[in-house]
């Protein structure tokens, strides 16, 4: 089985209904001593025009084929980002498409492949929806992963997963200098991923095991943060090379089943680039400036 949607759309309403207080929105709140931390269901109701009733249902995973008007609505009265928005969609009414059964493992296109063969310089990764890795290029091994065999993401059984191992790798956690960022950054889009993919029983599998072993994953994962993570900068303490600032990419292939390319680049001249081109040398690659 895969994410029991009701049970998640009720979680995320909670979560997000509880960080608003009256004040924020423009109600009166009556009284100092209020029995739940946030809005009442009866007050986010009022703001988004609907019954407390029917609110109640949905939050309960009673109610379903809410219409987009509705999740408008209370998106604007929860102030949800284009990205919440994205996700309260997927929960309350999940895709026909995620509704079929996941694909089974998968593997990265030949000339996918060869593209990330031929990017000298540049750490690239290609992940599947999971975040499992598929392939990397000998410097996307070297930054992320040089004390994992190069070979692992040929191993299906055994594929090194970026989640799996920020959080329970201790080798991954000592890479990142600012890792309750990195981790918070990683469940957000965890989160995504997991909305969209319902009915994906091993992407199920894997919450569930972090969840489990990871006492930090748990708690994050409560709060329910909701965030594409597809660009942005991201710091690095290398075992071999040092600090490292690098900016990353992440790119969706198409025809792929969901699977991206997740590039990272250094500024032209800075340390972070010569600490980049060292690693490169490292890793047995040419370095094209």
């Amino acid at each position: 089985m895969g994410m029991d949607a009701p049970a998640e759309l009720g979680s995320f309403l909670r979560t997000r209904r509880a960080g608003l207080r009256p004040e924020d929105v423009g109600l009166v709140a009556y009284g100092t001593r209020r029995r739940v931390p946030g809005l009442r269901r009866e007050e986010l109701a009022q703001l988004a025009g609907v019954s407390a009733a029917y609110y109640t249902r949905l939050e309960q995973g009673q109610s379903t084929g809410a219409s987009d008007g509705v999740l408008d609505a209370i998106a604007r009265a929860l102030r949800l980002s284009p990205d919440e928005r994205a996700h309260l969609s997927n929960l309350a009414r999940p895709p026909r498409a995620a509704r079929r059964p996941a694909p089974r493992a998968g593997s990265a296109r030949p000339a996918t492949r060869r593209l990330i063969a031929a990017m000298d310089g540049v750490p690239a990764v290609v992940l599947d929806h999971r975040f499992d890795v598929l392939a990397w290029n000998p410097l996307g091994h070297a930054l992320i992963a040089g004390h994992l065999p190069a070979d692992a993401p040929e191993r299906p059984a055994a594929r090194p997963n970026t989640q799996r191992m920020l959080f329970l790798d201790p080798h991954t956690r000592e890479l990142y200098p600012d890792w309750p960022g990195e981790a918070r950054r990683a469940v957000s889009s965890l989160r995504v991923a997991a909305g969209a993919h319902p009915d994906d029983r091993r992407l199920a599998e894997l919450i569930g095991e972090l969840s489990m072993k990871s006492p930090e994953f748990a708690a994050l994962w409560s709060r329910h943060p909701v965030r594409r993570c597809a660009f942005g900068t991201k710091s690095f303490h290398h075992p071999l090379v040092g600090p490292l600032e690098l900016d990353f990419e992440m790119t969706r292939l198409p025809d792929s089943g969901g699977q991206g390319l997740l590039m990272y680049g250094a500024e032209p001249g800075s340390p972070s680039e010569a600490a980049l081109r060292l690693l490169a040398r490292e890793a047995g690659t040419f370095y094209a400036p």
